[in-house]
């Protein structure tokens, strides 16, 4: 069993809370080269409180019964689709149902975070007023105009014993996401995040700046949350923990491949480290096994069903198709792909053919994106 010792990726951190071209232009830069990206969570982001409690019921459920679960190499994970009527269209594990409402209103925190992300990735594009503007891609991850293949992914790779770090083994395999954008929630302590670079495989890390070990928290929980205290209180330096953000297979298609989709994992992290983080309040100590626990939660932002995919109106975009000799993502021959389509697609080339009439709920449960 085994631990991966690469070198940390090199992934820009960046403020969000100003919609200003400046901005705009370095979240593209990030996403063109490294298809990845920190960005700031402070007002712009989602209450570090909320944060907690989510990561709280990922721990205190364990993600059980694992019969509504999907089951990874060493790990498993639960799909929350989207909501109808404030409420989940699946079977939610019995320690989660007094919490539907908080997990319907962390869905939906995080959705309007990825579209405050396209709106500065539309700035950024130049998408003429004419065309939607600086609403362009929001117009089409609208959840009042049509359902989507968005999903909540609340992930447990519990502990492995006899772990030791003499082969490389890995908790989720390489994988690109399929949808436009992706959330992804970690905690300090827990790594294990690992992209494909031209260099070969890099690390992820939780805390690319440091703010659990610089904060003023008794215990240095994450997410600046104190252990015990619920109330989402912010370090010393007034910071919470980045979230990590990256591009789908879907938004790198809709742009010619100028934003970029990028490969990544999940292994064992080598050296076992002790925990810098007592996740929930109530653990006694949720890392303490050497292969150690991790627990992260995945947000995987996706366009309308029946969103069509024309290449998106930027001069941007057009200059890159016309570099490569190409009028850009033209559509199949029998017309332009819709979102779904894309994703049955996807999920066709990676599970086999989807069946005729497969249910959404049952996708939602069981076959959607990467695992984190």
């Amino acid at each position: 069993m085994a631990a991966s010792t690469v070198d940390a990726a090199n992934i820009p951190l960046i403020d969000i809370s100003s919609a200003s071209s400046e901005t705009a232009k370095q979240l593209l830069d990030a996403a063109s080269t490294c298809g990845f990206v920190f960005v700031n969570n402070n007002e712009a982001g989602i209450p570090p409180a909320d944060i907690h409690d989510m990561f709280e019921l990922v721990y205190t459920s364990c993600l059980s019964p694992p019969s509504l679960c999907t089951y990874l190499t060493y790990g498993r994970a639960f799909n929350v689709g989207e909501y109808i009527d404030n409420r989940a269209q699946q079977p939610l594990p019995a320690p989660l149902v007094p919490y539907e409402e908080r997990i319907g209103a962390f869905f939906t925190a995080c959705h309007a975070l990825c579209n405050r992300i396209l709106r500065l990735f539309a700035i950024a594009l130049e998408i003429p007023s004419t065309a939607g503007g600086p609403s362009w891609f929001a117009a089409h991850h609208d959840p009042s105009s049509g359902p989507s293949g968005s999903v909540l992914r609340l992930l447990y790779y519990p502990s492995v014993a006899n772990y030791s770090p003499d082969a490389l083994d890995i908790r989720a395999g390489a994988h690109s996401d399929y949808g436009s954008i992706t959330l992804l929630f970690q905690l300090p302590g827990q790594p294990g995040l690992e992209i494909l670079t031209g260099e070969g495989w890099r690390g992820v890390p939780a805390d690319p700046a440091g703010v659990c070990a610089a904060s003023g928290s008794r215990d240095g929980s994450s997410n600046g949350v104190e252990a015990g205290d619920g109330e989402g209180e912010e370090d010393a330096g007034g910071r919470a923990l980045p979230i990590l953000v990256n591009i789908g297979d879907l938004l790198s298609y809709w742009t010619h491949g100028l934003l970029r989709s990028t490969v990544h994992r999940v292994v064992f992290p080598t050296p076992p480290t002790p925990p810098t983080t007592s996740l929930p309040p109530h653990s006694a100590s949720p890392l303490e096994s050497q292969s150690a626990d991790r627990y992260s939660i995945a947000y995987f932002c996706h366009p309308l069903d029946d969103a069509r995919l024309v290449p998106v109106p930027s001069p941007l975009v057009a200059q890159l198709a016309r570099a490569h000799g190409e009028r850009g993502q033209s559509g199949p021959p029998d017309g332009v792909k819709t979102a779904r389509e894309h994703l049955n697609e996807r999920l066709a080339a990676t599970y086999g053919a989807v069946g005729k009439g497969e249910e959404r709920g049952e996708a939602v449960r069981g076959r959607r994106d990467g695992f984190e």
